[in-house]
């Protein structure tokens, strides 16, 4: 299974999006399709994504261009009916991937505006611009943009063993990677490198990148990490963890493989902590 939500093909036209004009050309298009989201979920209709190419009379952003030429917007729907969440989505297969990227930028954008109604500098209302990328603040002058936040997800190595830990909220048996908020003035390294010790009480000395992933759930950027640990007493954290333990390189990979005798596992394969672990295993 890829990893869900990397695959967006749209060209998001950046030095478009502010001519309002360009926009609006592009909404009235017959092809034009339009995804519409509730929450974390998205309208299927017989296993397809549902678009609609009627003009929304709410909130709607422009997404991009696809490989032929056909513009995406999304809009926000109060429908009910045939609604799907995303992550479900994902686990399922249930679209194409570059359809779950598309919900996940869609997603995203509408969760920000939804929660950007006003400045933050002088309460003002705020007006959208540049298609939805945009929030413009006519009281103060002060722009406000959609944000991305940076999440460190890391597998710690020792030897021919694996750091993993579970939330008491998750489903019994799913161990995953650590993970935290890049805090300001700092590094992806020593976020990880901070997060792991706090959690787990481990110092960890060399840190690598593997890959990332849009985390629709809320806006974040997952940074995917391998670490070498430089000790391997674990301290708990009971605040942030259920348990986090050292797993045996074998049983690291049933895990992986779902075939571990105590029902353990590692994470879901459309998240990046399954991956993770895969990559660890393979040196």
């Amino acid at each position: 299974m890829p990893l869900a939500y990397v695959l967006n093909p749209l060209d998001r036209r950046a030095n478009d999006r502010p001519d309002a004009q360009w926009i609006a050309g592009q909404r009235q298009r017959p092809d034009a399709k339009l995804v519409r989201i509730a929450g974390d979920q998205t309208l299927i209709a017989a296993g397809r994504l549902l678009t609609a190419n009627a003009p929304s009379g709410g909130l709607t952003v422009f997404l991009g261009l696809d490989r032929s030429g056909t513009p995406w917007f999304a809009c926000r729907t109060e429908e009910t009916e045939g609604l799907r969440d995303l992550r479900s989505l994902a686990m399922e297969e249930a679209l194409p991937p570059e359809e779950l990227g598309i919900l996940a930028q869609a997603r995203s954008l509408i969760q920000w505006h939804e929660r950007r109604n006003f400045c933050s500098n002088c309460a003002h209302t705020l007006e959208i611009a540049d298609a939805g990328y945009r929030r413009h603040c006519a009281g103060c002058g002060m722009d406000h943009f959609p944000r991305t936040d940076p999440v460190v997800i890391i597998v710690v190595r020792h030897g021919r063993r694996v750091l993993l830990g579970r939330q008491k909220a998750w489903k019994p048996g799913m161990y995953s990677a650590l993970a935290g908020f890049v805090e300001p003035g700092e590094t992806i390294e020593d976020a990880a490198r901070r997060e792991v010790f706090e959690e787990a009480g481990i110092r960890v000395g060399e840190v690598r990148y593997v890959a990332s992933q849009p985390w629709p759930f809320l806006s974040n950027l997952m940074i995917g990490l391998i670490g070498e640990a430089l000790t391997s007493e674990i301290t708990l954290d009971t605040n942030e963890l259920e348990e986090a333990r050292w797993f045996e390189e074998s049983e690291a990979r049933q895990m992986v493989e779902r075939t571990h005798p105590e029902g353990l596992y590692a994470a879901n394969p459309m998240a990046i902590a399954h991956g993770l672990v895969k990559t660890a295993l393979a040196g």
